[in-house]
This record gives structure tokens, C-alpha cells and sequence, in this order.
């Protein structure tokens, strides 16, 4: 069998992978969704032909969307996360042992539920207590949210369901909807092919925070290689982030690393007016 999957991430440029077997298609409401078993990354969960995570790297996007904000914030008790229905940066919060509760604004339940059936490593977390499952828009939910210390947008690329989490009207409800310390970080896409939405990312968040930071991670699956994450803050400063929790597990993600992501080549800092945090 010679059968290959091919994401499209832009018109021009594609990334293939040959595939071992395909384990689940189904359209739900929202999507088309799709888990292959691959020779390169095994398991890859895929929505409108976009890979969404792979058992191989899903830890590098995972640690960098989550340990970071939550070691910048003081005192992250009550998190929240629009997105993420396979549930892996659920699984490296609660690897913060202040963390008391964790709610999970998911439009897609059959995301959730491939998850749980293919993915049970990375889903490994989202029947614990402390975890709130919400299926419904989110960005309903997070215009009615209060008092959260950090909230993670964990979104799929910016067209169809997701779009209207790209707007400065819900960079507006994330600033509302968090304490006063409060952080948002959101994924922002590839720095070499989506340079005009990380623009438009950066200008609308520092409408509504005292604070916008940029950071990188290499995530060799995704657009590039090379993504970017937006963090938002009403306070606290990067460069005056905890150390994380002793002894916690990580593959990618360590103080040192934290600390290199925000330090951005010159055309990422070009892209935008980037704020660098204080140096420790």
C-alpha cells in the first residue's frame, strides 16, 4: 500500500505523510474529522485536513501553549482552555498542583471522544475531577467568564469554527473574563507563512492587555516548523516567571528553553513591535 495524506498549508506549499492505515472519517457537525496511523508520526488527528496533533511531537505544542503562561502567572488556580479537545494541554496543566479547577470550552464533542478512542495518552487527563467539560461555542462561554488566572486559547487554524477567536472583540472577553493578574496566551500560527495574522494577533491583543509578548516553539508538523504563541498579560512579566513545579515531566519545555523562546529572531521581531520580557 502505497497511500499518502497531504495537508495543504497554504496553496503552495504541503506537507505529505505516508500513512499506514486510516482509523476513523467521519464529517460531525462542524468538521471533517480524521485520525491515520502514519510511518513518521503514528497516530494524527487531522479536522478539515489540517493536522491538529501527533503522537510523535503533540508534547512540543502541548508544554510550550501551557507551562509557560502558567509559570508566568502567580498563582494559577483556575484555568481555562478554549479548544484542546484531545486534551493535551489539559493533561500538562494539571502537571501544576495549584491548579484547583480546569474548565474545557470545546464546540466539537466528537473531537473529545476520537481522542479518548485514539489518543488515550494525551487524553489521559480529562476525566479527572478538577476538569469541566463545556460543548459549546466558545466564544459565547468566555464573554460570560469572570475571575480566571489563565486562560489558553488551544485553537484549530482560523478558518470555519474557529475563526471568530482571531478577533479583537474576543481579545476583549478574554482581558474581561480574567482576574487581575490574569493571563491569556493564544496560538498564533507560523511566523514564515502567516506573518500578516500574527500582525493582526499582536495589534488586537494589546488593545486589551498591558502586555503582549511573542514566543516560539519548533513543531515539526505544523506550518513551517516554526510556531508562534501570544501571550497576553494584565501584570505579570515573563521575565519574572516561576521555575515550574519540582520534579515535573517535560520532553520540551524547561526554564532555559522559556526563557530562549522570547527571544526572537530579527524577522519575528520585525513582524511586529514585539515586547521582550525583563530580563532576570
Amino acid at each position: 500500500m502505497n497511500v499518502w495524506v497531504t495537508e495543504w498549508q497554504t496553496p503552495d506549499v504541503g506537507l505529505s505523510l505516508k500513512v499506514k492505515a486510516v482509523l476513523w472519517q467521519e464529517r460531525t457537525p462542524y468538521q471533517e474529522l480524521a485520525v491515520v496511523d502514519t510511518e513518521a508520526y503514528g497516530r494524527v488527528l487531522l479536522l478539515d485536513g489540517a493536522i491538529q496533533t501527533t503522537d510523535r511531537d503533540e508534547y512540543v505544542y502541548h508544554e510550550m501553549i501551557t507551562h509557560v503562561p502558567l509559570t508566568v502567572h502567580p498563582h494559577p488556580r483556575r484555568v481555562a482552555v478554549i479548544g484542546g479537545g484531545d486534551g493535551g494541554t489539559i493533561r500538562e496543566i494539571l502537571k501544576h498542583p495549584e491548579v484547583e479547577e480546569v474548565h474545557l470550552v470545546e464546540i466539537d464533542e466528537r473531537v473529545v471522544e476520537a481522542s479518548r478512542r485514539f489518543f488515550p495518552r494525551i487524553a489521559e487527563k480529562l476525566d479527572d475531577p478538577r476538569v469541566h467539560l463545556h460543548f459549546t461555542d466558545g466564544i459565547a462561554w468566555v464573554r460570560d467568564a469572570r475571575n480566571f488566572d489563565v486562560i489558553l486559547v488551544d485553537s484549530t487554524d482560523p478558518v470555519g469554527p474557529a475563526e471568530g477567536l482571531f478577533t479583537p472583540a474576543f481579545y476583549a472577553s478574554l482581558a474581561a473574563a480574567l482576574g487581575p493578574d490574569g493571563i491569556a496566551t493564544v496560538q498564533s500560527e507560523s511566523p514564515f507563512l502567516q506573518a500578516d495574522l500574527i500582525r493582526r494577533i499582536h495589534t488586537g491583543m494589546r488593545a486589551s492587555f498591558a502586555g503582549v509578548y511573542l514566543y516560539l516553539a519548533n513543531v515539526p508538523t505544523y506550518p513551517s516548523g516554526l510556531w508562534s504563541f501570544t501571550l497576553g498579560s494584565k501584570g505579570p512579566d515573563p521575565g519574572a516567571a516561576r521555575p515550574g513545579p519540582a520534579g515535573m515531566a517535560t520532553r520540551y519545555w524547561s526554564p532555559e528553553v522559556q526563557a530562549a523562546a522570547f527571544r526572537l529572531p530579527v524577522f519575528v521581531q520585525e513582524l511586529v513591535r514585539a515586547e521582550e520580557p525583563a530580563q532576570p
